[in-house]
């Protein structure tokens, strides 16, 4: 298994998180996102991936792109136990709905992350609008969860949802996004940081236990 990463991503990161969650060995293949803009060369559009993005997984010779995609691949393939990507219609439902929300997320949260800390050219204020909006929701449903005891999105225990959602709210304020407001999502990141096996990235440390 190789991973076309990039330490600073968080969607890398989301499939780094779930790589080491579930044991599977890998190499990492770093790939110069920034300043470098490697993954827009000629060698990547054509041998990896021809939109030009990352994370990338190569599992012998099988090429995916998408972070979420990646995910439902890599608990469908690894997780005997299912626990990250339960075989149950309804649960599978819910996950795919937070899946599609971290698209949202990417594209607003994460898209404010790459104004304020590499200078992409954006809406910034459509941006963190946006994620503002995403936010809400995901408070909301997390705030209703937790008012019955239950931490995690669609499970009684953390599942590819929660993975998908994650990196890029708990680094929302590196894009000018404060989460004062969201205290449900405040209190899911804690609890994420403090799963057993925690791994963490830059700007998201693992808690000091």
């Amino acid at each position: 298994m190789k991973l076309y990463d990039y330490e600073l991503s968080g969607n890398c990161y989301k499939v780094r998180f779930l790589l080491h969650q579930l044991g599977v060995e890998h190499e990492k293949v770093a790939v110069n996102f920034f300043p470098g803009r490697e993954h827009k060369e000629a060698w990547f559009l054509e041998q990896v991936n021809p939109n030009g993005q990352i994370p990338v997984i190569d599992d012998g010779g099988y090429l995916l792109r998408d972070a979420q995609a990646i995910l439902v691949y890599l608990a469908s393939r690894f997780d005997a136990a299912r626990r990250w990507y339960p075989e149950d219609p309804q649960t599978r439902g819910q996950i795919h709905l937070w899946l599609a929300t971290a698209d949202d997320i990417t594209r607003t949260a994460s898209a404010a992350r790459l104004h304020d800390a590499l200078g992409y050219d954006v809406d910034i204020e459509a941006c963190r609008q946006g994620a503002k909006a995403v936010f809400r929701t995901l408070d909301d449903h997390l705030a209703e969860r937790q008012a019955t005891g239950k931490t995690w999105l669609a499970a009684d225990h953390p599942t590819i949802a929660d993975v998908a959602c994650f990196p890029y709210a708990a680094l929302a304020p590196e894009g000018g996004i404060a989460l004062d407001e969201f205290p449900a999502i405040r209190r899911w990141i804690w609890d994420f940081r403090h799963q057993p096996n925690f791994v963490g990235m830059s700007g998201i440390f693992a808690p000091d236990l």
